[in-house]
């Protein structure tokens, strides 16, 4: 009897374990914000806690975790005041806490978005207002050495207000680690590098370098679907969803699709894209006068986009949002409202679902999770 007992709370231990992610949330100081902030999640209730935050970064805006999830890093976007950095903090898994450890400078202004290679010995960087990007190596402690190689784009677009000049908005690996790509906002270009991650300096440019836009899209986010045969690409400017095949650092594109109602005559500025863990669906953020995630089901055999709906924030300004590991639940940040509005995805429909859930945050841009 006593052992039926244990074993009852062991896989009830472990089972709430499985539960609960972390929830790492990336913010704007000054207005309030701590900085980043640490919640567990459960992503079978869609409930969250608040566990840590720091308290002395600053606009730690945009992060990522370490794939050994040992390791949170975050770009400080500073607004031409002091350069540009990215911050390197490690993370406590047994309670969710951060611990600085340093940081170095980007090579360029307003760093807006980082990520890993999988190997974890590199990070990539966008410099929105630097227009480039640059990659940083790691230590085995998980500082930031200085950085390697800065990838310095030039030009502009048809925009005058916004495409004067590169902005550089992403830096996504794609699935097989043998290509970086960073979407230019200014530019209306898609910059494909080759990377190897063996070399000095791992960046040169693709035998394609680049994906041309429609002038005055100004592509923003760029994401691959989970069968690596296709991407996407989220246009900022005017609200359109280009759909790609991919292979081996070339796209070829196949759709444009508005991420907006048709004839829709208020301010556009899409922003965050994903697609869900099924690889079923694919959902776009839209700022502006919109303030909606769009959802699209995806055709698996042609990669070809269709509307499903349009589901508001109850917020305004959605920027980064997530899917759960699961697929269960959609968590959006809406930078101007100052919360993180939790949706039920309905897994069939692609649809979702009001909780009447949310956690208040100031100024919340990024998030990412972490089991």
């Amino acid at each position: 009897m006593r052992t039926s007992i244990l074993l009852f709370f062991v896989f009830l231990s472990c089972s709430l374990k499985a539960q609960n992610c972390y929830l790492v949330v990336g913010t704007y100081t000054g207005t309030g914000s701590k900085g980043i902030y640490v919640y567990r999640f459960n992503v079978g209730t869609g409930k969250a806690t608040l566990v840590s935050n720091t308290d002395s970064v600053v606009n730690p805006s945009y992060l990522t975790v370490s794939p050994d999830k040992k390791y949170v890093y975050a770009v400080n976007e500073t607004h031409g005041a002091d350069p540009g950095r990215v911050s390197a903090f490690s993370f406590n898994n047994k309670n969710g806490t951060l611990t600085f450890i340093n940081d170095q400078p980007t090579g360029g202004d307003d760093p807006c978005y980082v990520s890993f290679d999988n190997t974890g010995r590199w990070l990539a960087v966008a410099n929105y207002y630097g227009g480039s990007a640059s990659v940083v190596r790691l230590k085995k402690n998980g500082s930031v050495k200085p950085r390697i190689q800065l990838m310095q784009d030039s030009g502009n677009s048809v925009t005058k207000q916004r495409q004067d000049q590169a902005h550089v908005h992403s830096a996504v690996f794609s699935p097989d680690q043998k290509y970086l790509f960073t979407p230019d906002l200014g530019l209306d270009k898609v910059m494909i590098y080759r990377f190897n991650p063996s070399a000095t300096k791992p960046l040169t440019p693709a035998k394609m370098p680049f994906e041309k836009t429609l002038e005055g899209e100004g592509p923003m986010h760029f994401t691959f679907h989970p069968n690596k045969r296709y991407a996407y690409l989220i246009s900022e400017l005017m609200g359109t969803v280009s759909a790609y095949k991919y292979n081996d650092g070339k796209l070829e594109k196949i759709q444009n699709i508005e991420a907006h109602p048709h004839g829709f005559k208020g301010t556009i500025g899409s922003a965050d894209i994903h697609v869900s863990p099924d690889g079923d669906f694919l959902y776009v953020s839209n700022r502006g006068d919109e303030n909606t995630i769009t959802v699209f089901s995806i055709d698996n055999e042609t990669g070809k986009l269709k509307l499903v709906g349009f589901q508001p924030v109850l917020g305004k300004t959605p920027r980064n949002f997530i899917i759960d590991p699961t697929g269960n639940y959609l968590l959006v940040a809406n930078q101007e409202s100052d919360n993180i509005v939790v949706f039920k995805r309905n897994k069939k429909s692609g649809l979702l679902q009001k909780t009447g859930m949310e956690i208040r945050v100031p100024k919340p841009v990024c998030l990412q999770m972490t089991k």
